[in-house]
């Protein structure tokens, strides 16, 4: 071990020469090597002055300690001093740590950070982590901001020392990559290869297989990392592990990607890449991304599966084990995480050996140097190898060995541990600690002792599995005789809190529980198809019943129409939890699929169930249904008496949130059939109950009466502040359906105010927002979309309307809303 080097906090400065191969052929060999050997005194002078070690050289690189961050600053300001003027422009990066000093050197991700950070700069820059910037009084330190690196660590603050132009940092953009929990260690030559393959023009589907475990989704993560500069549009990751209807996969990449028109619309000639990770449980859904790649031009896909895609035009990679020492030096890296002075010994490579070198095999090895020394670890996988060598012939060995590695993992659990990794098998996307102790009597050790042996996650409060690691657990819970009883004890789970959130979800603050049933969506679809295929009817029906309005107001409409009509063919028994899935059946025929037939026959269904079980508020909503349809229909005269007799029985149980529902669909069919006042007194009680009541959705209802009639009235800039209230209240709720209608309303008031091009914008994003959600635009919305369309093509020509459109289809959810907020490209509103 070295002894000059510092030790405790260390600032790191890494150094290097921006383009050095084309300064080479502009200054010749010999010019060249004198303006390196110039640059490499100027260097080390420069960092000797400041008590700097130097650690490492590469080329034309430098790597050096410094034993205080004001130190190694100074450094590098006289590095970038010394080289002014001349051909070698040195890109600098300083980060401070508290790095393990070992015997090949410095380990941690304080030395990755650095480098990363070096990286990201330009000649003749000076970057700084916010570690560092904290550590000195520096004011010509400027805040860069946030970035991510390529090493896919967690977002870092970066300073630029001085106030000079740059080009902007070769960082991570518009990528939702995910942060791992640990540094991505050897693999070059993959890396390399996988990198060269998607660097090809010819290839626009690569595949990486091979076994769970093998490390196919780290290194695809970090070669989409390595080449984020190739995709202007962005590198996007689309996780399937959760997924068991193929018909989610392009769904699932559309909302990664905010797409509100359709995934293939919305990508269009856009240069971007997919990550599609573990593609093998959606195989069906294979054809779908040829089709999508028949349709974007630019578009690039990198799959992780354990087998091909089998598409034409497909490349596949093969992920081969770790080579012998990157598997050393990653059980080495994974154990230092436990046990910082861990020191690898005779037994580690023993270890890699028999392990093959995979990846999760070492990690789950490696978690047990806290118990065991490497020896123990060593004989232990001996004995149990010699017993778990069987398994089916035709799979592969480093399948089985995995495998094996997995159970020998399990088989030092713990009974209660052992008994819990199996009962987690369970959840469908991960659970939350509560959930955990319900579902499973977890208790908290036994979790916290999952996490740290590695078989289990713990990530933005939620407990989860790898793929890989969950599918034996399945095994195991199959193999423990409890599987029935924890999916009914799961579907239970989740059906009561289906039904805990119902009310909340038609109240006045819905958000958080919105965001609830957001985050345990995969575990209510498993619910919902356990319930389903073990014919428990009445609580299939419950728990559709009790999700149907967020389906309905997250945007999940076609999912939640199909869910709603699988439930009624399931059970047709005349009960109240029937009743309520034929309430949402005719809302989502209405919104989704403006099928009026359908919801006439559902609300008329309810209507006499609801007679029959004397349930008065389900009589007083299968009126309003008639009405909200008719009114949807544009028969606004047939809709009036439904709705007025809707609201006197709303008014008469009491019922403030569905009064409010009512008194809206009344005054829009009051203003449609000429009676303005009347509309318009009604608006304003609606608007005055909501704010006392503090109802922001019934709120934002009322906003939309009053906008269209001071709209109507010439009032055009009363009508935007108005609607633009409405959209804040939209966004904040998350409410999809109404954010795309906001949108069409506010493009209607700057189209009549002359605002021409940003109207064409907003349009457009509405339109496409609609057919993203799966419904059809409705005819109130289409007639009011068509007069827009008419004023902005009486004022813009064919250019510059078609340019304005497509920018419209492109923007995201947020600029979208910060354009019709004018928070961007200012819009302006002119009374006439």
């Amino acid at each position: 071990m070295r002894r000059d080097l510092p030790t405790g906090t260390v600032t790191f400065l890494f150094t290097d020469v921006e383009g050095s191969t084309r300064l080479l052929h502009e200054l010749g060999a010999g010019a060249y090597a004198e303006a390196l050997s110039e640059h490499r005194r100027v260097v080390r002078e420069a960092c000797a002055a400041q008590g700097g070690v130097e650690v490492d050289t590469q080329g034309d690189a430098f790597f050096y300690a410094f034993p205080t961050a004001p130190g190694a600053l100074a450094a590098a300001r006289a590095v970038t001093a010394g080289l002014a003027g001349g051909p070698v422009r040195v890109r600098i990066g300083v980060h401070t740590g508290t790095p393990l000093l070992a015997e090949e050197g410095y380990v941690g991700h304080d030395v990755h950070r650095a480098a990363r950070i070096a990286a990201a700069g330009h000649g003749g820059q000076i970057l700084v982590s916010a570690a560092t910037a904290a550590l000195v009084a520096a004011e010509d330190l400027h805040d860069l901001g946030e970035h991510r690196l390529k090493d896919l660590s967690a977002p870092e603050r970066i300073y630029q020392v001085g106030a000079a132009d740059f080009p902007s940092l070769a960082t991570l953009y518009r990528t939702n990559l995910p942060v791992p929990a640990t540094p991505f260690v050897g693999r070059e030559r993959e890396l390399g290869e996988v990198l060269a393959l998607l660097a090809r023009e010819d290839i626009h589907l690569l595949t990486l297989t091979g076994p769970g475990g093998s490390g196919k989704t780290r290194l695809a993560a970090q070669a989409a990392a390595a080449l984020a500069e190739r995709y202007p549009d962005g590198v996007w990751w689309v996780p399937l592990a959760p997924l068991r209807d193929p018909a989610l996969v392009l769904e699932s990449a559309a909302r990664v990607l905010g797409a509100r028109d359709g995934l293939a619309e919305h990508v269009g000639d856009k240069r971007l890449l997919l990550l599609f990770d573990n593609f093998e449980h959606v195989l069906g859904a294979a054809a779908d991304l040829a089709e999508l790649l028949a349709s974007c031009p630019n578009l690039e896909l990198l799959a992780t599966s354990r087998e091909p895609l089998h598409l034409s035009g497909e490349q596949t990679y093969a992920v081969p084990p770790l080579a012998h020492e990157e598997a050393v030096g990653f059980f080495a890296a994974r154990a230092r995480a436990l046990a910082p002075d861990f020191v690898v010994d005779e037994a580690v490579p023993e270890i890699c050996r028999r392990l093959d070198e995979l990846p999760l095999a070492l990690e789950l090895a490696a978690a047990r140097v806290t118990a065991l020394s490497t020896s123990h670890i060593l004989e232990r996988l001996e004995h149990r190898f010699s017993l778990l060598t069987g398994g089916a012939r035709d799979a592969p060995e480093r399948q089985r060995t995995l495998r094996a590695t997995i159970e020998w993992s399990h088989d030092l659990l713990s009974p209660e541990e052992q008994r819990l990794f199996a009962r987690l098998a369970v959840f469908r996307g991960g659970c939350t600690l509560e959930t955990a102790e319900a579902v499973c009597e977890a208790e908290l050790d036994d979790l916290q002792s999952l996490v740290e042996k590695s078989l289990l996650r713990f990530s933005s409060g939620r407990y989860w599995m790898l793929e890989t690691i969950r599918e034996l657990a399945v095994e195991k819970l199959a193999e423990g005789g409890e599987a029935e009883e924890l999916r009914r004890r799961h579907a239970e789970h989740f059906l009561a809190l289906a039904e805990e959130a119902e009310p909340h979800v038609s109240g006045a603050d819905p958000v958080p529980w919105l965001d609830r049933l957001e985050r345990e969506h995969d575990n209510l679809r498993a619910a919902l198809d356990r319930l389903l295929a073990a014919g428990e009817g009445d609580a299939l029906l419950r728990l559709t019943g009790s999700l149907w309005r967020f389906w309905y107001l997250r945007g999940h409409l076609t999912e939640g129409t199909n869910r709603l009509e699988s439930a009624l063919a399931a059970d047709d028994r005349p009960t109240a939890a029937r009743l309520k899935v034929l309430m949402g059946a005719a809302s989502h025929a209405v919104v989704s699929r403006r099928d009026f037939g359908t919801a006439r026959r559902r609300a008329e269904e309810a209507l006499r169930l609801a007679e029959r079980l004397e349930d008065a508020g389900a009589v007083a909503y299968s009126r309003f249904l008639f009405g909200f349809a008719a009114a949807e229909e544009g028969d606004f005269p047939g809709a009036r008496p439904h709705l007025e007799e809707s609201l006197e029985r709303f008014r008469a149980l009491g019922d403030e949130h569905f009064t409010g529902i009512a008194a809206f669909n009344l005054a829009w069919a009051y203003g449609e059939l000429g009676e303005r006042e009347r509309a318009r007194a009604l608006a304003e009680q609606l608007l005055e109950s909501a704010r006392a009541s503090g109802n922001r959705r019934r709120v934002a209802f009322a906003l939309d009466l009053l906008e269209g009639d001071a709209r109507r009235a010439g009032r055009l800039a009363d009508a935007l502040s108005l609607q633009r209230e409405a959209l804040r209240i939209r966004v904040e709720q998350g409410d999809a359906i109404h954010v795309a209608d906001t949108l069409s309303r506010i493009a209607a008031v700057l189209a009549a105010s002359g605002d021409v091009r940003t109207a064409a914008k907003l349009l457009s994003w509405s339109i496409a927002a609609n057919q993203e959600l799966g419904m059809d635009t409705p005819l109130y919305q289409q007639t009011r979309n068509d007069e827009t369309l008419e004023a902005v093509r009486a004022d813009l020509d064919e250019a510059p309307f078609a340019e304005a459109w497509d920018e419209g289809r492109r923007l995201s959810l947020d600029d979208a809303v910060a354009l019709a907020l004018g928070e961007r490209d200012e819009a302006h509103v002119v009374e006439p």
